[in-house]
């Protein structure tokens, strides 16, 4: 598990109707990870102090800066209302009782995430076994 280090600093005086920012987070960035933040920094018109600050905090707080992601999120979850209500009735023409078809939908609702969670950990490692086969296959 990663460890979070912070650095207290100074005093915690009032600033613009905020406490003064007296503590710092660090991490280690690739080239390329420092650049795509500040890209991302430069694109919303910010720095990257600005823009991580932001992101991160949206992030604690639940949220998500991927609108894209939250368009699809909300697609999915229509998908997934009519699917559940066009089944109902025929879960229970085909016998099931109305607990049986209550149940069958809330244990779908508990074990999605960590079923999502294994098939794209088991996408993302073929995908590595992919990509390492072939960087082997290449001519050195």
């Amino acid at each position: 598990m990663a460890t979070v280090h912070t650095i207290e600093q100074g005093n915690s005086e009032k600033l613009r109707g905020r406490g003064l920012r007296s503590r710092n987070l660090s991490t280690k960035l690739t080239a390329d990870e420092a650049k795509a933040i500040e890209d991302a920094a430069s694109r919303a018109g910010k720095t990257p102090s600005e823009w991580a600050r932001e992101t991160l905090l949206h992030a604690a707080h639940g949220g998500s800066s991927d609108r894209i992601g939250l368009e699809i999120f909300a697609e999915c979850v229509g998908g997934q209302m009519l699917i559940m209500n066009a089944f109902e009735p025929l879960l229970k023409i085909a016998g099931m009782t109305a607990e049986q078809v209550k149940a069958l939908f809330q244990q779908v609702q508990t074990t999605k995430a960590s079923r999502a969670q294994e098939l794209l950990a088991k996408r993302f490692r073929k995908r590595a076994e992919e990509a390492r086969s072939q960087s082997n296959d290449i001519p050195g």
